[in-house]
């Protein structure tokens, strides 16, 4: 009996010191296992400290809300949502940088305009010399501030365009720029400058009057050349410029040198366009030595004029996050198109419908219809997905787009969504929803990744620019067949200006103002003329 006792305790003594050598085993395996986990997760957490570093450090600059300094902080964010969230959250980096001149130029506009903008003592003395008849002010003091005053005219693209022009002519002569507000800019775009305002007071002198001048005004420029009713001697309290389609070649040159020594002395200039009349501006050799300093990228002008000057108001901004959110943001690749009908019977084409269509495929926009079903061998794997936004009054092109994708497969094997906003068959203009859908639209298109618009468009020249895109242009059809080939795509940015000079400044500049510098040429989608800045020479 005791022997068994003593034998199964020597067992118990064997399986104790075996167990204490299992345990300790298992012991320092767990140690080990921990420390090499431990190594390991420090180690991916370095990298993903610096992959997160390197990330941040490659979108800080481009996702800077101050777009490179071109905006200033000094705005409440509240107030106007999408000044700082557009470049932030919905805006891909821009490969545009602004100037630091060009920053530089924006800073001392913004100083000048709180000088002598509405409100001011400045203001209030520029103001009284209109409420006298006295034609000459030659010789007169009249303040330290000189004024433009941009009047509301044609479509809303138009508007932008011109807005964004006279501003650059106002920063180049050193102007405070004023805007009308008898229209609905205050209800589309917010303040642009910090401290004080650029809409025009409605107690403005000439208020009753500015909306009917025109090119027999006896104040216009071009008519007072003509009748040799201005000179050195000769200056009147303020002029009216008119920049329209319709313009004479007199009303053209008011930018240029010998124009300007008469143009900088008249207080008051106000200005009726509905031409980009940037690319002009270049043809006069002072103004060209300073753009070239504010804008390398030539290009570039309206771009970054219009990412300065344009911040839709809140209402606005709802329009187009909501839009975006729901039918571009989950999207692997977005295309916009704008379809614009210049037609004395407007409304939908079937040949415009076969001139999008065969432009998106023959540049690769959008895959071409398969002639039949295909069956699905990797079901597992994820179909890319491609949002088109469509902008235009008539609903029928993205319809039938929307169709020619849903009855049958693409060839890639790509998933379209075709989507369209609104489609409002009769243009609106000055009615507030209308221009702020259409604003809103303007917008949506410069979102995307590529774009296709209308020759001509002002609404598509906006919207390209103010994205950075180098679109694809619809050529305009001269009758009811597809132009072919249907599209080219753009080498430059920036808008066009439909109407410009006939010529130079200058008599020895020759009668073709599309050879007087290199880099202002005729536009693609106006053959022989327009003028538009290019940086490819």
């Amino acid at each position: 009996m005791y022997q068994k006792f003593q034998i199964s305790g020597e067992v118990i003594r064997t399986l104790g010191s075996k167990m204490k050598i299992l345990l300790t085993v298992i012991i320092s395996g767990l140690l080990i296992w921990s420390i090499m986990l431990l190594s390991s997760s420090t180690n991916f957490n370095s990298q993903l400290l610096v992959a997160t570093s390197n990330d941040s450090k490659e979108s800080e600059t481009p996702r800077d809300k101050l777009i490179g300094g071109l905006l200033t902080a000094d705005f409440d964010e509240g107030s106007c949502q999408s000044r700082y969230q557009q470049s932030l959250l919905y805006r891909k980096p821009s490969p545009y940088k602004p100037s630091e001149y060009l920053i530089s130029k924006l800073r001392n506009y913004e100083k000048l305009h709180k000088r002598c903008g509405p409100g001011t003592d400045a203001y209030k003395k520029a103001t009284e010399i209109l409420g006298h008849d006295d034609e000459n002010y030659a010789n007169k003091s009249v303040g330290e501030c000189r004024y433009i005053v941009w009047v509301a005219v044609y479509g809303l693209g138009n508007r932008i365009l011109t807005l964004a022009s006279v501003f650059l002519y106002a920063m180049l002569t050193e102007r405070v720029v004023l805007v009308d507000q008898s229209k609905d800019i205050s209800d589309l775009f917010c303040e642009p400058f910090p401290g004080t305002s650029w809409l025009l007071p409605l107690e403005f002198p000439l208020m009753k009057q500015i909306n009917g001048y025109n090119m027999r005004y006896s104040r216009c420029y071009g008519t007072m050349l003509n009748n040799h009713a201005i000179n050195s001697t000769l200056i009147p309290p303020h002029l009216y410029l008119h920049i329209l389609h319709d313009s004479r070649d007199n009303d053209k040159m008011f930018f240029c040198q010998k124009d300007q020594s008469l143009v900088d002395q008249v207080p008051w200039l106000i200005v009726k366009a509905n031409v980009y009349f940037v690319p002009s501006l270049w043809l006069n050799p002072t103004f060209q030595t300073e753009l070239m300093k504010m804008f390398p990228q030539k290009e570039a002008v309206f771009h970054h004029l219009a990412r300065y000057l344009f911040h839709p108001t809140n209402q606005v901004w709802g329009l187009i996050t909501r839009s975006y959110n729901a039918y571009l943001s989950r999207a692997d690749e977005t295309l916009g198109i704008q379809v614009r009908i210049f037609s004395d019977r407007p409304g939908y084409f079937q040949h415009v419908m076969d001139q999008v269509v065969s432009c998106v495929q023959r540049e690769k926009l959008l895959p071409e219809a398969a002639a039949q079903e295909e069956p699905k061998v990797n079901i597992s794997k994820r179909q890319k997905l491609k949002a088109v936004l469509v902008t235009s009054l008539y609903p029928e092109y993205s319809d039938n787009l929307k169709n020619m994708y849903w009855e049958r497969p693409t060839s890639t094997g790509e998933i379209i969504e075709v989507y369209q906003p609104s489609g409002e068959r009769v243009q609106q203009t000055d009615k507030k929803l209308h221009d702020q859908k259409a604003l809103a639209e303007m917008y949506l298109l410069s979102l995307t990744d590529n774009v296709v618009t209308s020759a001509r468009s002002t609404f598509g020249y906006v919207a390209h620019s103010l994205g950075g895109l180098k679109p694809w242009l619809l050529y305009q059809p001269t009758g009811p067949t597809a132009p072919n080939p249907p599209c080219i795509r753009s080498t430059s940015m920036d808008p066009c200006h439909l109407t410009p000079p006939s010529h130079g400044c200058e008599a020895d500049w020759g009668t073709d103002s599309g050879k007087v510098v290199p880099f202002v040429r005729h536009c693609e989608d106006r053959g022989n003329d327009g003028l538009k800045l290019f940086d490819e020479l």
